[in-house]
């Protein structure tokens, strides 16, 4: 890093970080005040736009054609497109080496929130950390990202000497659609940084996901004829133990990506919805899971081998054989995905972690999926994810660490600025 960065010039460009963080943090809370579960992103998005705007981006807002549902790398919509978008930022020349950070702006429900400490779109700072939902995954590397640009505008305008482009994208947490839809319109670059919160680590690999829906149909009756009627509830229970025997059959032979991950091949069970009064046997029950899978298998070949797995419970039930599952695919249909450590893109960003603090930074595979599988899988795009601590995301209490925002930044403007002043080794 040295080569190209003078240290007194990164001296200044830490200070500036250091002079610019309870503003980052305060955008940081505005962020995660504001309710972006799926199909409400918009109040998030305008706090962006602003943001964006006041850094001197040009700020784009990009529809999301519902035709993007018919794309080969689509997930299934869960809302309708309407009134929703990307926020879109560009800044620095037409031409050069360009760059792209490229964040999501959705969170999970936050449904339990008698549960939480405090409400989860009501942001609490408390030692050292910022709760809320949304706070780690991923809002903060939003403001991690902003930090770093705010500091190297202010002290060196012209390290960005081509296009960089900030993309906040919706549906990273169900679909993927968002960024799908800003590739497809032409929203591209040499290279991806995704501001996930990896703990400082440098997130390498993820596996493939889908989802899926399993219904099956009872017979409806008053509860007191229950012992002569089907409740679906207790046939779709009974796939269980079908559903754990196929995810230890996937983690017995776990791919090389995923090697140092212990069980990468996670089927979850994530809702399960049925009835609708204590004193009758409902019609029918509901479950979905998240099927975590081998990059190697397709989502269709995915749904074939759990299919394989669980239908032979139900022939050996009479009810279930005259009256099948059934099985519907809907979110996630991802692709797994890898960037090799030696990528000139990892090393280029592994140095600049090295010169911030000093050590190098570990790289990492997760059972989960990020937006770079996109840009990876389908445009053939280098693209990794780096970010701040975080805690408990997708759980109560969510947080991220408020120091780790700052130490992200440090090594985020010391990638841009080599990254615009070497040309070399970029693919």
């Amino acid at each position: 890093m040295s080569r190209t960065i003078a240290k007194p010039h990164l001296r200044a460009i830490d200070s500036a970080i250091e002079a610019r963080t309870e503003h980052a943090f305060g955008f940081l809370k505005r962020l995660v005040a504001a309710d972006s579960t799926v199909g409400r992103e918009q109040e998030a998005q305008e706090v962006v736009a602003a943001e964006l705007t006041r850094l001197g981006f040009d700020v784009e807002r990009l529809p999301i054609p519902s035709s993007i549902a018919d794309d080969p790398l689509s997930g299934v919509p869960l809302v309708p497109y309407d009134g929703r978008y990307d926020v879109i930022g560009r800044m620095g020349p037409d031409a050069g080496p360009s760059l792209m950070v490229d964040g999501h702006i959705d969170v999970v429900p936050a449904d339990e929130q008698e549960l939480w400490t405090t409400p989860p779109f009501s942001p609490r700072r408390r030692r050292g950390r910022l709760y809320g939902r949304g706070a780690g995954d991923m809002k903060c590397g939003f403001a991690m990202t902003v930090l770093a640009l705010d500091a190297l505008i202010d002290t060196a305008p012209d390290a960005i000497a081509g296009p960089l482009t900030f993309l906040s994208a919706i549906e990273e947490e169900c679909t993927g659609n968002g960024t799908l839809a800003a590739a497809r319109a032409g929203v591209l670059a040499d290279a991806v940084i995704l501001p996930e919160p990896t703990d400082l680590q440098l997130l390498l690999a993820g596996v493939g996901i889908l989802w899926l829906d399993i219904e099956i149909r009872g017979r409806a009756a008053h509860a007191e004829s229950a012992d002569r009627s089907v409740n679906p509830i207790e046939a779709i229970l009974g796939l269980l133990p079908a559903i754990r025997d196929f995810e230890r059959s996937m983690n017995a032979d776990i791919e090389p990506a995923m090697a140092g991950v212990g069980h990468p091949y996670n089927v979850n069970l994530g809702t399960v919805a049925a009835g609708d009064w204590g004193s009758s046997v409902p019609a029918r029950a509901r479950m979905r899971v998240r099927i975590g899978h081998p990059t190697a298998w397709s989502s269709e070949e995915t749904e074939r081998r759990f299919r394989a797995a669980v239908e032979p419970v139900a022939t050996q039930d009479p009810w279930l054989r005259a009256h099948p599952p059934e099985f519907t695919q809907t979110g996630f249909r991802a692709q797994g995905y890898a960037i090799a450590e030696d990528h000139p893109l990892v090393r280029r960003l592994a140095d600049a972690h090295e010169d911030a603090h000093g050590q190098r930074p570990v790289g990492v595979a997760m059972g989960s999926t990020t937006d770079a599988r996109i840009f990876l899988r389908g445009f053939d795009i280098p693209a990794i994810c780096y970010g701040p601590t975080a805690h408990d995301i997708h759980g109560l209490n969510e947080s991220v660490e408020l120091d780790s925002i700052v130490a992200g930044a440090r090594t985020l403007a010391r990638f841009v600025i080599d990254w615009y002043a070497d040309p070399m080794e970029r693919r």
